[in-house]
């Protein structure tokens, strides 16, 4: 068994998790473990950084949402409720990718059963992202770059596998947003481990950050391009 942090912040044990960190990087052990979950939420729900999606992403006003929609791209959805909150909150162009087929197959069961038809849930790799150039207005992910980090090593000097995986990503990240576009990264990674990569001098974007969170925080990074 693993621990992990609980709703309220403090380490649990979860019988479903596997007996090693590295087990995160095989697709396999994803593919089992939504097959029977329904839903798990990394890194606190919704509710705990929705003032921070309102604070930069202008959904407050539905109106200028239909006249100017955002479209979103989520990378690593799994199982989460986050498109489904996102929606509610009349961000209802989004995009969902995940490596895995079982969730991206419960995932559009579970959308269309609610109606959120405007969502799309595809099968696809973050490493690669076959989507266009310049067609996203945001790009969020809520823990899934943490899983590169599992085999790092040295978080001073993480392996260069790991640093290849995660300068792939952002790669993409960086080609998919459009002009102004913005990249949320909600994480465990502390400012001075993601900042090297994050300001890469080939990406011509601003970070900021906040936390979130009671007793044990998360950092939400805002990278405007």
């Amino acid at each position: 068994m693993e621990c992990r942090p609980t709703a309220n912040g403090s380490p649990e044990k979860n019988s479903v998790g596997p007996p090693s960190a590295l087990t995160y990087l095989d697709p396999h052990y994803w593919d089992e473990r939504f097959s029977s979950e329904e839903h798990y939420e990394w890194f606190k729900d919704y509710s705990h950084f929705q003032h921070l999606i309102k604070s930069n992403i202008n959904s407050s006003s539905s109106v200028l949402l239909l006249l100017n929609p955002l479209y979103v791209l989520e990378l690593g959805c799994g199982n989460s409720q986050l498109c489904d909150e996102l929606y509610k909150d009349g961000i209802v162009d989004i995009t969902c990718i995940d490596l895995s087929s079982v969730a991206v197959d419960k995932m559009q069961i579970r959308l269309l059963s609610k109606g959120y038809k405007e969502i799309k849930v595809v099968q696809a790799d973050m490493l690669d992202l076959p989507f266009d150039t310049e067609c996203f207005d945001v790009v969020i992910e809520k823990g899934t770059m943490d899983v590169l980090f599992v085999d790092a090593g040295d978080p001073w000097n993480p392996r260069q596998e790991t640093v290849s995986k995660v300068m792939a990503t952002l790669d993409g990240v960086h080609r998919v947003l459009k002009p102004d576009g913005i990249f949320i990264s909600i994480t465990f990674g502390q400012p001075h481990f993601r900042r090297p990569l994050f300001m890469d001098p080939k990406f011509n974007w601003s970070m900021e950050y906040n936390t979130f969170g009671d007793g044990f925080h998360y950092f939400f990074y805002i990278l405007r391009k």
